[in-house]
């Protein structure tokens, strides 16, 4: 074989092997010798083979689910809370380079702060403050984190598992205010009847014949069963004829 062919061919081989093509949403973090040297920005490029490496991070917004954790409330109300964190890499060689395997210290930080936050609090504010609780989880993963080359986007609350015997006590409680309101409609709606019965009788005592109308419609009404048999104590002529 041609002495000139074997080297042409060896070198395009390096070459070609040298190769490296970086996604517009990642950066690659160039290691010499495993000393770090710089961070290559998108497009093509090459590294020296078997002497470079390169280690890509992504750089969109990352999200890790936070499994379900058992927590103790204030009240002493044991209950199952999941999340979900929503973070981003801001510093790529920071991110590699001060923490081993971020993700994971993302996820262990945010159940630890999770269980913190939840379990310094009664159920109430939980289940009615999610949006609150998922701010101060964000704030203490925030803090952990500020040195890492990673930004904390936001954190929620995305549910919350009780025993079946605080689910049916909160069922009993939800019925019982339902109840409570219904009462207190209709008491209104009585006190306001009578209010217009009140003003009603006021003004039908100002007329006699206000009384023999009203007399004659009750008796329309009576009559509409078809069935019935009014009889008069007394005679029409003792109703009062003047106003009063």
């Amino acid at each position: 074989m041609n002495p000139v062919f074997l080297f042409t061919g060896l070198l395009t081989l390096f070459f070609l092997s040298g190769i490296r093509i970086i996604f517009e949403y990642k950066r690659a973090l160039k290691f010499r010798f495993g000393k770090y040297i710089n961070t290559l920005q998108p497009g093509f490029r090459w590294i020296i083979p078997l002497v470079e490496t390169i280690q890509v991070v992504d750089i969109r917004v990352i999200t890790i689910n936070v499994v379900s954790q058992e927590v103790m409330t204030e009240d002493n109300v044991p209950c199952s809370i999941d999340g979900v964190v929503f973070f981003k890499v801001t510093n790529p060689e920071m991110a590699v380079l001060e923490v081993e395997e971020y993700n994971f210290a993302i996820t262990q930080l945010s159940q630890a702060a999770l269980r913190d936050v939840c379990g310094k609090v009664e159920l109430d504010t939980i289940l009615s403050k999610r949006e609150e609780m998922g701010k101060n989880i964000k704030n203490i993963v925030e803090v952990e984190t500020k040195d890492w080359g990673i930004e904390i986007i936001d954190v929620k609350i995305k549910d919350i598992q009780l025993p079946e015997n605080m689910k049916r006590m909160m069922a009993n409680q939800a019925e019982a205010e339902r109840s409570r309101r219904a009462r207190i409609i209709l008491a209104l709606a009585e006190e306001q009847a009578a209010g217009k019965l009140l003003e009603a009788g006021k003004l039908i005592d100002q007329s006699p014949s206000a009384i023999k109308l009203r007399l004659y419609q009750t008796l329309s009404n009576i009559a509409a069963e078809k069935n019935s048999t009014i009889l008069f104590p007394f005679p029409e002529e003792v109703l009062p004829r003047n106003a009063k």
